[in-house]
């Protein structure tokens, strides 16, 4: 059994009845692009933690520009995979910009779904579900999944939810992006009640959707023609393209980061010059051209953009030489781990552990951003329960409270919706929705630490 690639790049839009149409002005990946640089969710990256939460200087990335970066790869990646996939395939109708702009569309989103301040704001929910007072009694009434698109909350699984139901939520499909595009975006397409270890492969690390939008991506993965890895249980081996999606993130953060934390005094230049030139060491980097360049800064960013011209080329030729093998589900590793220089490249992610990640203002706003999903999300459910329970007979302040959600995050009429599961998901929605300010300001008015005006 094996996927093959016409049906892979399918232009079927997800909750769409019309059928895809490409003009000379703009094709369905283009749109699929176009679609989400457009939405608020995408817009909201700006201010939200790629490592430097809160940051006051102007340099630091965001998930905003994160994701741009890591887009402007993706681009280039599918591009070159494309011009050879179509010759290799003889495909007809479909340019080698068709899989670089799949590829850019997955990788503008592929963070769109994480909450504030960064990974530790997936660990603020995953912990608040497991151990707070009621929070943990809250989700162990529910079962399977549902409970465990908590207890293991993702990023990437709420990214899906994000684009494909939150944002233009009176839309079957939300954004109504191709299958293509949502299948690359999705790097791990198993629900979240598969522990870790029942199956290998990276595909499986993570869950990739909710319970709830588990009839999504079934739609997704039929219209590609992904290969599914049991007959019951919801798990798929990945579109080959999402391998490309991985690999540009991937470049982006190991890459860039070393740039970040040399720029912010965490790494001299000479520690920097070192981690990259060993990448380099075998390429016709001239010294010459080196020396040229007047300051360190700038010396760095000629060597990043080298080091990332030289991983592309790479995991190019890592991604054809395993494609045969991708197409069967036979191969299911980061192209990272598989390049000739994966042990440079994993010593840049080493050394910005050691050096950056542990930075006191990174570990110090993190920890009190920890706090402040965890106290909204506690704060928040009883009130929502309390109304969802007694209505009109709830405690004055659960009817006050409750006005502070937005009408889409608790039900029509801003009435809580009954079903247990679908009243924490949304609220969950709305805590992970937010940016690291907007958090921080509810949080110190539902604690009281400061009022408006």
């Amino acid at each position: 059994m094996s996927m093959n690639w016409s049906q892979l790049l399918s232009r079927q839009r997800l909750g769409s009845k019309d059928q895809p149409t490409s003009t000379t002005s703009r094709t369905d990946f283009q749109r699929d692009f176009d679609r989400i640089v457009f939405s608020s969710a995408f817009r909201r990256m700006q201010d939200k933690t790629q490592i430097f939460p809160l940051s006051k200087i102007d340099y630091v990335r965001t998930r905003l520009t994160h994701s741009l970066e890591s887009s402007s790869v993706g681009r280039s990646l599918g591009t070159l995979v494309g011009e050879q996939i179509i010759a290799r395939h003889k495909l007809k109708g479909y340019e080698a910009s068709d899989f670089g702009d799949i590829c850019a569309a997955a990788c503008l989103a592929h963070d769109i779904g994480n909450p504030p301040f960064g990974h530790s704001g997936e660990d603020a929910i995953r912990h608040w579900a497991e151990t707070a007072d009621y929070g943990r009694q809250r989700v162990a009434v529910l079962n399977g999944s549902q409970r465990e698109d908590f207890l293991n909350f993702e990023g990437n699984a709420q990214g899906f939810r994000v684009i494909t139901r939150l944002q233009n939520r009176d839309n079957p499909g939300g954004l109504q992006l191709t299958c293509a595009t949502l299948a690359a975006f999705t790097k791990y397409p198993r629900e979240s009640c598969i522990g870790k270890g029942r199956f290998d492969g990276v595909s499986a690390k993570k869950p990739g959707f909710t319970a709830e939008d588990q009839e999504n991506f079934e739609t997704v993965a039929k219209a590609v023609g992904l290969i599914r890895r049991d007959p019951v249980l919801s798990i798929w081996h990945r579109h080959p393209l999402s391998y490309l999606v991985e690999a540009a993130d991937d470049i982006c953060y190991r890459v860039i980061d070393i740039e970040d934390g040399f720029r912010l005094g965490h790494l001299s230049y000479q520690q920097a010059l070192d981690l990259y030139s060993d990448i380099l060491a075998d390429s016709s980097i001239q010294t010459s051209r080196l020396k040229r360049i007047g300051g360190n800064k700038e010396k760095v960013e000629f060597l990043r953009a080298k080091v990332i011209s030289k991983a592309i080329s790479e995991i190019l030729s890592c991604f054809l030489d395993h494609e045969p093998a991708i197409l069967k589900g036979e191969f299911d590793d980061p192209l990272m781990s598989s390049i000739p220089h994966r042990q440079e490249m994993d010593r840049l992610i080493q050394v910005a552990g050691e050096k950056i990640y542990i930075a006191p203002e990174v570990i110090e706003i993190e920890t009190a951003g920890f706090q402040v999903i965890s106290e909204l999300l506690e704060r928040f459910i009883p009130i929502i329960d309390d109304v969802a329970e007694h209505g009109t007979n709830a405690t004055p302040r659960s009817q006050m409270m409750i006005r502070l959600i937005p009408e889409q995050f608790i039900g029509d009429d801003a009435i809580p919706v009954q079903d247990d599961y679908t009243r924490l998901l949304r609220l969950t929605d709305f805590v992970s929705g937010m940016t690291d300010s907007y958090a921080v300001s509810l949080y110190k008015k539902v604690t009281g630490i400061s009022l408006p005006g």
